[in-house]
C-alpha cells in the first residue's frame, strides 16, 4: 500500500500536466493552467491570431453578430489570448477584433500577462448572451460586438472590433445626462464610479495597461471630457 501511495504521488504531477496540456490543446476560454504547462507548450503558442474559425462563427451569428451586422467578417480575426486574474492564476481567453489591431492587442495583452497585470475575465460577449450589461458586470474583457453607442443610432467602435473594455465592472462608464442625474454602467460597478476606492482590477492613468494602449495610438475613455468611461479604449 505504502508503494502504491508513493507511486500515485509520483505520478499526479504528470496527471496534472497532462490535464492542463489537454486544456491548452484545445484552448478551453476561462480555465485555469500552471506555469508550467504553458512553459513546455509555448507560450509564444498562447498568443496567436486567426481568421474566425467555424465553430466561433457559429457562437457569434445571431449574438454579436445580429442579422443586421454591417461589419464584414472577413474584417474580423479570433485572438488566442493568456491573462492572470488578481490571485495570480493563469487563465485562457480570448477576443474577436478587427485585423488591423489584431497584432497590436496580442502585444498588448502578451505585455500585460508577462508584467502579470490582473484581468479578471476574457471571453466573447457571445458567452454571456452578446449583453453589454451582462458583460461589464461579469467584469469581462471583451472587443467585439456589433451595437450602438448607448442612447444614440451611431455604432460604436465595438461594432469594428477596433473598441477594447478592460475589467469594466471596476473601471465603469459614468456620464452626467441631460437631467443632470449620474447614470453608471455596468449599474453594478456604481460604488467604483469613485475612482479612489481601491480595488485589483482598478485602471488608472500612467498603469502598465494605460502605457501600453496608448504606445498602440489606442484612445482612453478615462480622458473624455463629456464622459468618462474608464474601461474602453479604442483605435481612432
Amino acid at each position: 500500500m505504502v508503494r502504491f501511495l508513493f507511486l500515485l504521488v509520483m505520478l499526479l504531477p504528470a496527471y496534472a500536466r497532462a490535464s492542463d496540456s489537454e486544456v491548452l490543446r484545445h484552448w478551453r476560454v476561462g480555465q485555469t493552467v500552471s506555469e508550467a504547462a504553458v512553459t513546455a507548450y509555448g507560450e509564444e503558442r498562447c498568443f496567436a491570431v486567426v481568421e474566425i474559425p467555424d465553430s466561433i462563427l457559429r457562437l457569434m451569428q445571431g449574438r454579436s453578430l445580429p442579422k443586421e451586422c454591417r461589419t464584414d467578417v472577413a474584417t474580423l480575426r479570433y485572438l488566442r489570448l493568456l491573462h492572470r486574474d488578481a490571485h495570480g492564476h493563469i487563465r485562457l481567453g480570448e477576443m474577436v477584433c478587427h485585423r488591423d489591431v489584431a497584432r497590436s492587442l496580442v502585444s498588448i495583452f502578451r505585455s500585460l500577462y508577462q508584467q502579470a497585470y490582473p484581468i479578471e475575465r476574457m471571453l466573447l460577449i457571445d458567452r454571456l448572451g452578446a449583453d453589454d450589461e451582462q458583460s461589464m458586470a461579469a467584469n469581462n474583457t471583451s472587443c467585439f460586438n456589433f451595437r450602438r453607442v448607448a442612447g444614440s443610432s451611431r455604432l460604436s467602435k465595438h461594432a469594428l472590433g477596433k473598441a477594447v473594455d478592460v475589467n469594466p465592472l471596476y473601471n465603469p462608464c459614468v456620464r452626467r445626462g441631460a437631467d443632470g442625474k449620474i447614470r453608471v454602467s455596468p449599474a453594478a460597478g456604481k460604488a467604483y464610479a469613485d475612482r479612489s476606492l481601491p480595488t485589483p482590477y482598478r485602471l488608472l492613468r500612467d498603469d502598465a495597461a494605460h502605457r501600453l494602449f496608448r504606445s498602440h495610438g489606442f484612445q482612453w475613455g478615462g480622458a473624455w471630457r463629456s464622459l468618462k468611461d474608464y474601461q474602453h479604449f479604442e483605435m481612432p
